[in-house]
Formats: C-alpha cells, structure tokens, sequence
C-alpha cells in the first residue's frame, strides 16, 4: 500500500517485474503489514537465490500475447479458406496446377489424395488468383509461337501498288497466251503426242558428256546459260564470275566485283537478245549480303544493291526484266524494281533462311524455299501467300516452274524431289531422286518435258514429265553438284560441281 490514499486510482497494468524486491519489501515489512510467517519466506527465498535482487526492470506480455493470437486466428482463417477451395479430382489436373505455381508436382510417397491436399494447402496462403496469373502468363507465352507460324505482310509504298498493277496487266495476257496453247495442244491426236514424247525420250537417253572446262581454283557454286544459248555463266567460292562461250567453253570474262563466296549469277530476260551489252545484263549475290549488277562488256559492276544484312542466296529475274528477286538468311525475301531503283516488297513469312526463288512463267507468281523445309508460292498482284508446300522434311534448296504453269517441284535435302499441283493445291508425286541432298532442280524451259536434278552425291539425273521415270543418270563430276542449268533452246545440260569444274552435256 502507498501512503498516498488520497490520490486517484492509477489504472492498473499486468507486469512482471524483473530485478529485487527487497526495497518493497522493507517498507511492507516496516509498515507491519505482513506476519512473521511472510518475512521469513521472502527471506529464505532470497537467501536460496529464487528471488532475483537485480535492478527493476519490467517487461509488458500484452504486445505478445496479442501477435500469438494473431496467427492462430491466421491459421483458423486458412483453414477456413482451404476448406472453400474447389479442388480438381483429376489428379494429371493437380499435377499441372502444382506445375504452374511452381511447386513439385509429387513428393516421395506421396498419393493423389495427400498431392489435392497439398495443392489446397498451397492455394489458400498463394490464393487462387495466383493460378489464373500462371495460365495468363502461359497463353500470353503460347501466342508469339502461334503469331510465329502466321504469315506477315509488310506495309509497301505506293510505288508497291503500281508495281502489282502493272504485274497484273503484265501477266494476265501471258496467261491467256498460255492456256490457249494448252488448248492447241489437246487437239492435237493423242498418237501423234504419244510419237513425239517417245522421240524426246530417246533423244534424251543419249545424253553424254560433250566438254568439260576447269572454271576456277575454288568450287563453282553456280550456272546459268543466256537466253540465246551462246553463252554460260559460272559462279565460284572465290568470288569470281566467269563469262563463257557456248559449246566451245572458251573464256570470255572474268568479273571481279565480290569478295567472298558468290552464291548465284542470273541473266537478265532480254539480255543476248534484245537488250543492249551495256546495260545491266546480269546480277549477282554473295554470303556477304552483296548483291552486284553487271554488263556483258565490262568485268567491273555497273551497279550495287544495299540493304541485305545476312546472306543473299539467290537472285532470280522476273519474266519482265523489270523486277528483280532476291533471298536472303534474315528469313525474307525481296523485290527490286530496277526502273524505280528501289526496294519496293520486302516479305517474310519463313521460320528460317530463304535459300530459292523463282517466278512463274505469266510473271504472276513467286515461290520461295526455305531453310525451315517449308515452301511458299506468292500471288505478286495482291501479296497473298496463295499455296504452302508442306512435306519436306529437310531444307528446301531448289525450286522450279514448269512451263505449263501449273506444275512446281521442290529438290530438299531429305533427297528426294516433290512435284505439287496448283490445281489440286497439293503434292502429286514423291520422286526418291537421289542418295544424298538435292542442290538444284529445273524443268525443260520450253515446254518443260522432263526434269533435271542435281544433287550432293555427284550426279544430277533427268526425270519424266509426266510419268517421272528415270531416263538418264548424267554421272561423271568427282564432287557434288552445285548447280545446274537447260538451255533455252533445249539442246544444252550444264552442270558445275564441287570439284572446280562445269560439264556440258548434250544427245548424240
């Protein structure tokens, strides 16, 4: 008791008091407020040691109190909420749920029954929503492979929209042109056509090896014979081109322009026809990216393409003259209309490389092989990717178009060639054409009666058209063939191999 009895009450707090108590002690004891009997204990517990006679510290227990019953509530409140939670009894479910949080989706010894618990148990601390975020984050992961297989078109300039305008009035006549002689042609009695395929047949069969030329110190990559058979061109890994008469394989011009392994050189429609010596009569591309335009009386460039970033594979003329196509490793290809000077399309739409192109003989179509075993034909008038050539199972490195404009065939490093149908929209025939890849494929030009493969097992070979049966093995190059060519006028088979040299080829 204090002496202070007058004084308001002070409001009275729990503690536990630390340190002695003999000073309180004394004064109860002074004051005879306590028996002999309660001296004598607080002595003895002083004397044992149980009663500490330390400073008077004090220590509050509320704020302790107060957080243990915070977390049993804590946890009666989980369990509430665990009992809530809807759990899948499909137990492949519970493992993907488990899987998209993060977790182990099995523990040792651990059954169906004690993993759904689990999951509960999860669930009610994470909270539900914490699912819903993982298949949000899953589908948004899902899209761009979704987005990745979908075909892109870029936005053109309006030089874009005349260029398919003037593709449209350029290639609808030639497609009329075309179907009537395809008319003319089914007048004519089936007997007479049946004489004729046979005569071809016969002649082609006697196809031998007329010359054989060394054409660089480095492997030729590429061939080609001008429009009017006279003269080919070959492409080497030492970045040369070399210009060459016909049939005698005398060296005209060496071109020197590129500095690293050209890939391909083409001659432009009209050039040794119609088209004047110095003007831009060939072009040409390399790993660098480079892409190089030429005459036929200077071995210096006329001109250079920029813009390419990866390597250019092939450049192909389009039927006109006026447009020029070209492939490249950034997954693209593009189209350059020379009298513009400009790029005027630059198409994506492979998952890879684009290593070939060629345009339909209307000039109304370009089809692109690509390094992701994929091939696509291009409606050049509205920019629409019209047919998809799935089948491959390997790189696409070669494609052609027959000239009765509905044929196409693909050569893949699977080994084997396909033929698609336009019509149909589809492959019509698997040819097993060779034992290692397919490095070149081209129809007859004219009015494409057989077809020509060339492939990494040294030979190239030539295929009915239709019927594709074996008529010739046009074996002879110690390396793999590179690169083959027809002569416009149909007497002529190049080949150019790994082994530095080019062959001709022609009947007896």
């Amino acid at each position: 008791m204090s002496d202070d009895e007058g004084a308001p009450p002070m409001a009275k707090k729990s503690r536990i008091y630390y340190g002695s108590l003999e000073e309180r002690e004394r004064e109860r004891l002074s004051k005879g407020a306590g028996g002999s009997l309660g001296r004598e204990a607080v002595r003895a517990g002083i004397d044992a040691g149980n009663i500490n006679l330390a400073s008077g510290e004090a220590f509050d227990i509320e704020d302790h109190v107060s957080e243990r019953q915070a977390e049993v509530l804590a946890e009666f409140e989980r369990r509430k909420r665990a009992r809530q939670i809807n759990v899948s009894t499909d137990d492949a479910e519970v493992k993907a749920c488990l899987r998209a949080l993060g977790e182990p989706i099995t523990l040792f010894g651990e059954g169906p029954a004690e993993r759904r618990e689990r999951l509960r148990n999860i669930l009610s601390v994470v909270g539900t929503d914490a699912l819903k975020k993982s298949k949000k984050e899953d589908e948004k992961s899902k899209r761009p492979q979704d987005e990745f297989q979908q075909t892109w078109y870029h936005e053109g300039p309006e030089t874009l929209k005349a260029a398919r305008l003037w593709l449209a009035r350029y290639s609808l006549p030639r497609a009329m042109e075309r179907l009537e002689e395809a008319r003319n042609l089914k007048e004519v009695p089936e007997a007479s056509r049946t004489a004729r395929q046979q005569e071809r047949h016969t002649t082609l069969r006697g196809l031998n090896n007329f010359c054989s030329q060394i054409g660089d110190d480095r492997p030729i990559s590429f061939c080609q014979f001008s429009p009017n058979s006279q003269l080919l061109v070959t492409a080497s890994w030492s970045g040369l081109c070399k210009l060459w008469s016909v049939p005698d394989c005398s060296l005209i011009r060496t071109l020197r322009g590129h500095n690293t392994n050209v890939g391909a050189i083409s001659f432009h429609p009209q050039a040794t026809v119609s088209l004047d010596e110095k003007d831009v009569n060939m072009a040409s591309c390399a790993a660098d990216g480079s892409v190089k335009l030429w005459s036929l009386d200077s071995d210096e460039p006329v001109a250079d393409i920029e813009g390419h970033t990866a390597r250019v594979a092939r450049v192909s003329w389009h039927p006109s003259g006026r447009f020029l196509g070209t492939t490249c490793y950034d997954h693209s290809w593009r189209l350059w209309d020379l009298e513009a000077q400009e790029e005027i399309l630059h198409q994506e739409g492979h998952s890879k490389g684009v290593h070939d192109i060629a345009f339909h003989p209307d000039g109304s179509l370009a089809g692109t092989g690509g390094l992701d075993a994929f091939g696509r034909l291009w409606d050049l008038r509205t920019g629409r990717c019209i047919m998809f050539l799935e089948g491959h199972l390997k790189e696409i490195y070669g494609l052609s178009f027959s000239p009765n404009g509905f044929h196409v065939a693909t050569g893949s490093g699977d080994h084997t060639c396909k033929v698609w149908d336009l019509r149909q929209r589809k492959c019509i025939y698997t040819i097993p054409a060779h034992q290692n890849l397919l490095s070149g494929v081209r129809f007859q030009p004219t009015d494409g009666h057989f077809l020509l493969t060339g492939a990494y097992d040294n030979t190239a070979k030539v295929w009915t058209h239709p019927g594709w049966s074996p008529l010739k093995t046009l074996a002879g190059h110690e390396g793999k063939v590179m690169g083959l060519d027809i002569s416009l006028d149909g007497q002529l088979i190049a080949t150019c191999s790994y082994d530095r040299t080019f062959k001709l080829w022609m009947s007896d």
